[in-house]
């Protein structure tokens, strides 16, 4: 019994003197967890939506009608390295000149998601030559006809939508643009070479 008293006290005593060291380390712990929760779900990242690559081999403007070959690549990153990003509406993309929009394309619908980190990339490409009615007015068709003359058009994409991130309840909107200057390349001729575009979101509501 001696020896098990011995062994016993000296378990108690090392305790004792080493419970306020592993105290620390357990305050240390929770302190890092909360450091790391809180980088992880604390601050939003917003989407990065860039165009990377675009190519216009029509742009016809009719009486009531706008006839146009436009493909371009569209790619949109989360950036967030722990959040993923769900749409609480469908995420569309629409094509505008002079502030009035002549196509519109569902890039992805309610519910879907964009894991953390990960990047999705959208081709559209309308088949064919694509006749959409716009009605630009007198000042739309002034400024066709100057941009017209040079063969370089601004046509700019927009985004618009609603997504939540992960752990948060707030819904926020997504409002990009991206103004793009697009040398008319008719087919057979060269292609231009094209530099990547990154589109300007719009300031975030307050709780986003």
């Amino acid at each position: 019994m001696g020896k098990l008293s011995d062994w016993w006290d000296d378990v108690c005593y090392k305790w004792d003197e080493h419970k306020h060291c592993l105290a620390c380390l357990g305050i240390v712990a929770v302190v890092l967890l909360l450091v790391v929760l809180l980088a992880a779900f604390g601050f939003v990242r917003h989407l990065s939506i860039s165009v990377a690559s675009a190519s216009l081999t029509r742009f016809d403007l009719n009486t009531t009608s706008l006839s146009y070959n436009l493909s371009l690549t569209l790619v949109i990153r989360n950036p967030n390295w722990a959040m993923s990003v769900q749409n609480t509406e469908p995420l569309e993309a629409s094509y505008k000149f002079d502030g009035q929009a002549f196509d519109r394309f569902e890039l992805a619908g309610e519910g879907d998601k964009l894991p953390a980190g990960k990047t999705r990339v959208y081709h559209l490409d309308p088949p064919g030559t694509a006749a959409r009615l716009v009605a630009l007015g007198n000042a739309g068709e002034v400024e066709f006809r100057k941009e017209n003359a040079t063969g370089a058009f601004e046509v700019e994409v927009a985004v618009v939508g609603e997504v939540r991130y992960t752990a948060r309840y707030t819904k926020c909107k997504v409002e990009a643009s991206c103004p793009l200057k697009l040398q008319l390349a008719p087919p057979g001729t060269a292609a231009v070479v094209f530099q990547k575009v990154k589109c300007k979101l719009a300031k975030p509501e307050k709780n986003c």
